[in-house]
Parts: C-alpha cells; sequence; structure tokens
C-alpha cells in the first residue's frame, strides 16, 4: 500500500510540473519569437521550372548544371523565404548570345542587391543585373558567381557582390520596419544586349538591365555624329 502511495504521488508531481511547464511555453514562446533576430544577407537560389527555389546547398557545394539559372538576391530575412530575385529570365533570354564550347557549360546568373529598405541606409542597391557564366564543368556555385561579378567572402560566406554591401556580412536586424515587410513588387526582364569580359573562371558576359536602352541611344547618336563628319569633309 505504502509503494502504492509513493507511486501516485510521484505522478502527480510530474503532472503538475508538466502542467507548469506547458504554461510556461504557451506565455513565453510568442514572446522569444517576436524577439528573434533577422539577418541581412545574400541569399543563393535555383530557377526550377519558372520558380525561385532556395538553395538547399551552399554555393561552394553546389555544381550547376549547363543550362540552369542560378539567383542572388541581398534582403532582411524575415523568415518567410519571400525575399527571392525579383527578375525572373530564362536561360536562352540571358546566355542566347554566349556560344557553347567543348568542356565548358553556361550558367544564367541573376544579382538583385534589392530594395532600398532591404540595405543598411548606407548606399543606394544597384540595379539587379544579368550575366551568362561560361566556365568548366566542374565549376561550383561560387566560381559561376565569380565569373560574372566581383565577390567579398568572409568565412566562406558571400558578403558582398560588386561591392554591395560595401562592408559587414549577415548583420543582425532586431525588429523589421513596415516597409521592409511588404511584398516584393516584381521586375520585367529586358532582353540585354551581349558584351563580353574576361575572367579567371571562365568567360562571361554581364548587362545591367536598366542601361541597354542609353547603350542603344549612344549608338545612334555616335552614328550621326561621324555621318555629319564624314558630309562636311566631303563638301571642303
Amino acid at each position: 500500500m505504502t509503494s502504492f502511495v509513493s507511486s501516485l504521488r510521484h505522478t502527480q508531481r510530474r503532472l503538475v510540473a508538466g502542467a507548469v511547464l506547458a504554461v510556461v511555453a504557451l506565455v513565453a514562446g510568442p514572446a522569444l519569437v517576436a524577439q528573434a533576430a533577422n539577418y541581412q544577407y545574400w541569399g543563393y537560389w535555383q530557377l526550377s521550372s519558372g520558380a525561385w527555389a532556395f538553395a538547399q546547398t551552399g554555393p561552394d557545394q553546389t555544381n550547376p548544371a549547363d543550362g540552369s539559372v542560378e539567383g542572388w538576391r541581398f534582403a532582411v530575412d524575415d523568415g518567410s523565404g519571400n525575399r527571392k530575385p525579383r527578375v525572373t529570365p530564362t536561360f536562352d533570354q540571358v546566355c542566347a548570345a554566349t556560344p557553347a564550347e567543348s568542356g565548358k557549360k553556361r550558367v544564367a546568373v541573376v544579382i538583385d542587391a534589392g530594395r532600398d529598405v532591404d540595405g543598411d541606409g548606407t548606399a543606394k542597391p544597384p540595379a539587379p543585373v544579368v550575366g551568362c557564366a561560361k566556365v568548366a564543368t566542374t565549376a561550383t556555385g561560387s566560381q559561376v558567381l565569380a565569373a560574372v561579378s566581383t565577390v567579398r567572402v568572409d568565412k566562406s560566406m558571400v558578403c558582398g557582390i560588386n561591392g554591395y554591401p560595401a562592408a559587414g556580412c549577415g548583420g543582425e536586424v532586431a525588429t523589421l520596419s513596415d516597409a521592409q515587410k511588404a511584398a516584393d513588387s516584381p521586375i520585367a526582364f529586358a532582353t540585354p544586349t551581349p558584351s563580353t569580359s574576361a575572367s579567371a573562371a571562365g568567360s562571361s558576359s554581364s548587362f545591367p538591365l536598366p542601361a541597354v536602352l542609353g547603350v542603344a541611344v549612344l549608338a545612334l547618336v555616335g552614328l550621326l555624329v561621324a555621318r555629319m563628319r564624314g558630309r562636311s569633309k566631303n563638301e571642303a
């Protein structure tokens, strides 16, 4: 009988302790979640069936396939997974002008530095750019990125791309503003005018999206000036 009573009391104590812990978790849980920190960093994405998916492995451990599309987006991670690259091109839209080469692979890359509110307020984020990397078939995601941009790395983490941000790496943001929480607005892709630059990891092409029209206008102006100069010499 004594053993039975002792066992009963022990069970009661366990039930009471369990109830207390449940109440504490119920009360403190939301508060702990609300106080969870957010971080600014470059997220690594892959285009799959026309939609961006967050990479399941880091760029150093990833070997992008020929014909694939990689994406990088700088933003504040709020845990929603919604801060994807705002530009969604196809491989052909980016790499059609880059000829295939035996022993090489071509990978399209989108680099989106995000919105003004995603940054630290010290510099305006550059406009999104796209590039076509032609690299060795064994090239990793990191090498693909390096083929179309300049990269700042700290302890294997991509901290800056094309000079943005100029300093820091994975900075903490304690509280998100309403503007930071607001949904993204997609950016329409404009087919770029090809240009080629050399890279240690392979040949590549990189195109600022908003600059395409400006380049075309400048080329037209230059052509008109050349024709006017030629006509003046003939008349002289």
